[in-house]
C-alpha cells in the first residue's frame, strides 16, 4: 500500500488538536450564513428618583424580588446570558476547527486550567444547527466522568458565542502520535484499542452512538508514553432510539462503515470505526484507501482487507482475526464492544 495516512487539507488551516467545534457529515455542514445577534435586554433598571416633598404624593412602585434564572426560549442554551469571564480567564488559542476556536482558560476560583471551545452563534444558522449544539452538550454532560472520555465542565452563552469548557488534554491528538510513530507494536496497539472500545461500550451502554470515531477525535492527557486516551468531539453523536434505522450519511471517509453508505445502520458502526483505527495502529495505513472519496467508499463496500503487505506477515494471527471480526461487512455478525473487551487482548501483545 505504501500510502501515508493524512487528514486532508491539514496544511491549509491550523491544526486544532482535537478540540474541534463541529464535524463533517457526508461533506461539510453549511453554517457560514450570518444572522444578527439578538439584542440583549438590560437585566436590571435604575430605581426611580424619590418625589420631592413639595410634589403631590403618588403611590410608590411595587418592588419585585430579584428574578431567578428562567428558561429563555430565545437563546440556544435556554437560559439567560452569562459572561464566561466571570468564571474563567481566557488565555492563548489552542487551535481552531470549522465552527469555532479553542482557548486555554483558567478557572478564577481555583486556578485550574481547562480548554474552552467558543462557537460563534453567527454560524449556528438553522434550527438543526442549534439542536445539534444542545444535543452535543447533553451527551457530554451524560458521559462526563466516565473513563477515557473528556470531562465536561460547563456551557455558557453570551450575545455572540456559545462556550464549552472541558478537561484540558495536553498531549495532543492520537492522530499526530500515530503519524510520529508510523505504527505501533501489538502490545501498544492492544492497549489503545481497549481504551477506544471501552469508549464505544460506555457510549452504547449510556444510549449514545458516537458516529465519528477517528484518531483526530481522541486526545492524550499528557505527552508521556503512558498518557490516558480521552474521546472528544461528540458533535455528530446521537441518542439511540430503540428500533430506529438511521439513514443520514455521517462520519469521516476512511472510518465510515459500509452500512452508513447504504443508508441503513445502527450502533454497530462504532465498532467498524474502531476496527479501522486498530488496523491503522498496527500497520500505519488505512485498510480502505483510494485517491478520491468515491474510491474510498467503493473500497469500503467491496470490503477487501489487505493482510499481505508489510508489516502484516509479521503480525500475529490473533491480531488479524480481531481486525476481521471488527471489520465484518454484516453489522449483525460484527463483534460487539462487550465481546472485544471480553477477549484477553494479551493474545495480541507482541
Amino acid at each position: 500500500m505504501g500510502i501515508c495516512l493524512s487528514k486532508g487539507k491539514r496544511g491549509s488551516e491550523p491544526a486544532y488538536n482535537g478540540y474541534g467545534s463541529g464535524a463533517v457529515a457526508g461533506g461539510v455542514y453549511d453554517r457560514t450564513q450570518e444572522r444578527p445577534a439578538a439584542v440583549q435586554q438590560p437585566a436590571h433598571q435604575f430605581p426611580e428618583k424619590r418625589v420631592p416633598a413639595a410634589q403631590p404624593l403618588v403611590k410608590p412602585p411595587t418592588v419585585a424580588p430579584s428574578p431567578k434564572p428562567v428558561h429563555r426560549p430565545d437563546t440556544i442554551l435556554g437560559k439567560s446570558f452569562e459572561d464566561i469571564k466571570l468564571h474563567y480567564t481566557i488565555g492563548k488559542e489552542l487551535g481552531r476547527g470549522q465552527f469555532g476556536v479553542t482557548y486555554l482558560c483558567t478557572e478564577n476560583s481555583t486556578g485550574l486550567q481547562y480548554a474552552c471551545k467558543s462557537i460563534s452563534k453567527r454560524k449556528l444558522v438553522t434550527k438543526n444547527d442549534k439542536e445539534d449544539i444542545r444535543r452535543e452538550i447533553q451527551i457530554m454532560q451524560d458521559l462526563s466522568g466516565q473513563p477515557n472520555i473528556v470531562e465536561f465542565k460547563g456551557a455558557y452563552e453570551d450575545r455572540l458565542s456559545v462556550h464549552l469548557v472541558m478537561e484540558l488534554c495536553a498531549g495532543g491528538e492520537l492522530f499526530d502520535r500515530i503519524i510520529a510513530k508510523g505504527h505501533y507494536s501489538e502490545r501498544a496497539a492492544a492497549s489503545i484499542c481497549r481504551a477506544i472500545v471501552n469508549v464505544v461500550h460506555i457510549c452504547h451502554f449510556m444510549g449514545v452512538m458516537h458516529r465519528d470515531l477517528k484518531p483526530e477525535n481522541f486526545l492524550l492527557s499528557s505527552k508521556g508514553e503512558n498518557a490516558l486516551l480521552k474521546a472528544t468531539d461528540f458533535g455528530l453523536s446521537v441518542f439511540i432510539e430503540e428500533g430506529k434505522v438511521y439513514r443520514d450519511i455521517v462520519g469521516s471517509a476512511y472510518y465510515v462503515a459500509p452500512e452508513v453508505l447504504r443508508r441503513r445502520y445502527g450502533k454497530e458502526i462504532d465498532i467498524w470505526s474502531a476496527g479501522v483505527i486498530l488496523y491503522i495502529l498496527l500497520s500505519g495505513v488505512p485498510p480502505f484507501w483510494a485517491e478520491t472519496e468515491k474510491g474510498i467508499f467503493d473500497a469500503i463496500l467491496q470490503g477487501h482487507i489487505d493482510f499481505e503487505t508489510s508489516p502484516w506477515p509479521s503480525i500475529s494471527s490473533s491480531a488479524k482475526d480481531l481486525v476481521r471480526k471488527m471489520l465484518t461487512q454484516d453489522p449483525q455478525k460484527r463483534i460487539t464492544s462487550a465481546q472485544v473487551l471480553g477477549i484477553s487482548l494479551d493474545v495480541i501483545d507482541h
